[in-house]
């Protein structure tokens, strides 16, 4: 297979792989935890395994991010995927927050970081490689 070929299999199975995500993360939003069963309260093994997989991603979220503290100025494509990342959980947590009332604490102190402040550090970063582009 040719080189082209192969990169328009690895594009086309990507493609395809990305639908269970979008799917399931737009679900997920829409639905809420009773996805993972169906109907009702999911079983405590699914909703843990559930937590447990997203506490993975958030962990991974967070070192991505601080690969970017060291030359910030110039890691803005990355700063921004990862803190859209973080508004779009945010916005899907203050769904959340709507339909059911306001979390404990330590939520409302995430929705806090996910749509004020790291919206906040992502303008400042932006204004940060603007300045240092300059010069």
């Amino acid at each position: 297979m040719s080189p082209a070929g192969e990169k328009r299999l690895l594009q086309l199975a990507a493609g395809i792989a990305c639908l269970v995500p979008i799917g399931m993360g737009a679900a997920s939003i829409a639905i809420g935890p009773s996805i993972l069963s169906g109907i009702g309260d999911p079983p405590v093994r699914d909703l843990d395994s559930h937590f447990r997989y997203l506490s993975g991603i958030f962990l991974i979220l967070g070192l991505a991010f601080a690969s970017c503290v060291p030359g910030i100025e110039t890691k803005t494509a990355r700063f921004r995927l990862l803190g859209a990342m973080v508004v779009a959980g945010g916005l899907a947590r203050a769904w959340s927050a709507a339909e059911y009332g306001l979390p404990s604490e330590g939520h409302r102190f995430g929705l806090v970081m996910e749509l004020g402040v790291v919206p906040l550090l992502i303008l400042w970063q932006a204004r940060v490689a603007r300045r240092l582009s300059v010069r």
